[in-house]
C-alpha cells in the first residue's frame, strides 16, 4: 500500500522510465526481426496493441471510479465526525457546572489532535503521534464525562452523554479504516504489467510505421 506522497512520486517516475525502456526495447526488437525476415507486415501486432490499450483503459476506468467513490465516502465521514463531536460538546451542558469547563478544555484538545492527525502527511510520525494523543484524550473524556453524568443520578443524562461520546470515538476507527482502504495491490500490479506490455507493443509498431519525409 502506498503510504506517502514520496512513494507515489517514486512509483510514478519508475513507471515512466520503464515505459520508455519498454518502448525502446520493442522498437529495436521489431527492427531486428524485420532485418532477419525482411517482412514489414505488422498488422497482427497493431491489433494486439489496440486490444491491450482497450484493456488498460478499462482497468484505469474501474480503478479511478473506485478511488473517486472512496474519496467521496471519506468526505462524508469528515462531516459525520464533525457532527458527532459537536453533539457531544453540546451535551456537556447537561452535566454539573463544575465538570463542564474541564471537559470543554479536553474536547478542544481532542479536536486539535484529530485535526493534527489529518494535517500531517499520511503515514508520517507526526500523524501517528497525533493519533495516539487523540486516543489518550478519548480515555480521559470517557472517564470524566461518564463520571460527571453519573453524579447527576439521571439515567437519561447518562445515556445521552455515553451515546454521544461513543459515537464520537467510533468515528475515529471508521475514518482510520476508510483512510487505509485502497484498491488491492494486485490491481496495481496488473495495471503496471499491462502498461508495460502496451509500451512494448507500441514501440514494436513504431519501427514499421511509415516515416514522414
Amino acid at each position: 500500500m502506498i503510504k506517502s506522497y514520496d512513494s507515489i512520486w517514486m512509483f510514478s517516475v519508475a513507471l515512466f522510465v520503464l515505459l520508455i525502456v519498454f518502448m525502446r526495447f520493442g522498437y529495436h526488437l521489431d527492427r531486428q526481426q524485420r532485418r532477419r525476415s525482411g517482412d514489414n507486415d505488422n498488422n497482427g501486432v497493431s491489433h494486439i496493441n489496440g486490444t491491450v490499450s482497450t484493456l488498460i483503459g478499462l482497468l484505469l476506468g474501474f480503478t479511478l471510479s473506485g478511488a473517486a467513490t472512496g474519496f467521496q465516502q471519506r468526505q462524508v465521514l469528515i462531516a459525520q465526525e464533525a457532527n458527532a463531536i459537536g453533539t457531544a460538546y453540546l451535551r456537556l451542558d447537561l452535566l454539573p457546572k463544575s465538570a463542564q469547563a474541564p471537559l470543554r478544555s479536553l474536547f478542544r484538545e481532542y479536536l486539535q489532535a484529530r485535526l493534527d492527525t489529518y494535517k500531517a502527511p499520511a503515514g508520517s510520525p507526526a500523524a501517528h503521534t497525533a493519533y495516539l494523543q487523540s486516543l489518550r484524550l478519548q480515555a480521559a473524556l470517557w472517564q470524566q464525562g461518564t463520571s460527571a453524568a453519573l453524579v447527576t443520578n439521571n439515567t437519561a443524562i447518562v445515556s445521552l452523554m455515553a451515546s454521544a461520546l461513543n459515537a464520537t470515538f467510533d468515528m475515529t476507527t471508521t475514518r482510520l479504516v476508510a483512510a487505509r482502504t485502497h484498491p488491492p495491490l494486485i490491481i496495481f500490479i496488473v495495471l503496471f504489467g499491462v502498461a508495460l506490455i502496451a509500451a512494448l507493443l507500441a514501440g514494436y509498431g513504431m519501427a514499421s510505421s511509415p516515416k514522414i519525409s
